[in-house]
């Protein structure tokens, strides 16, 4: 089920043009989600747009979203789906933030896109 809704995930964000999405995997390190996929727009609009697609096709497909945070600044906006949790940032602040490092025991998935 959480690999369906990661490849879900990944198609969504590669759909809206989502920038260099890493695919974490979080199971033993943290307690808040087994993956995280972290990305970034180059714009407000654009993380904007990501979020949207990820929700519209997470429910689409019987998913549920728990929660989304950071919408409207669209700077750094968390999508919570439980086991995934998805992390869309505007390009400014990703680099700012830098969860890869932050999490750098997480080992990253290659998830090709998914046609």
């Amino acid at each position: 089920m959480t690999q369906t809704l990661l490849e879900i995930v990944y198609k969504a964000l590669d759909d809206k043009r989502a920038e260099d999405i890493v695919v974490l995997n979080m199971e033993n390190i943290s307690l808040l989600a087994d993956y995280f996929l972290i990305c970034n727009g180059n714009s407000d609009r654009q993380a904007q747009a990501i979020a949207r697609e990820v929700q519209e096709k997470a429910q689409e497909n019987g998913y549920e979203v728990k929660r989304i945070e950071g919408f409207d600044s669209a700077r750094w906006i968390l999508v919570d789906l439980g086991d995934v949790v998805v992390h869309i940032f505007h390009k400014d602040e990703r680099a700012f933030y830098n969860l890869e490092r932050l999490w750098g025991d997480a080992p990253q998935l290659d998830l090709p896109t998914v046609e």
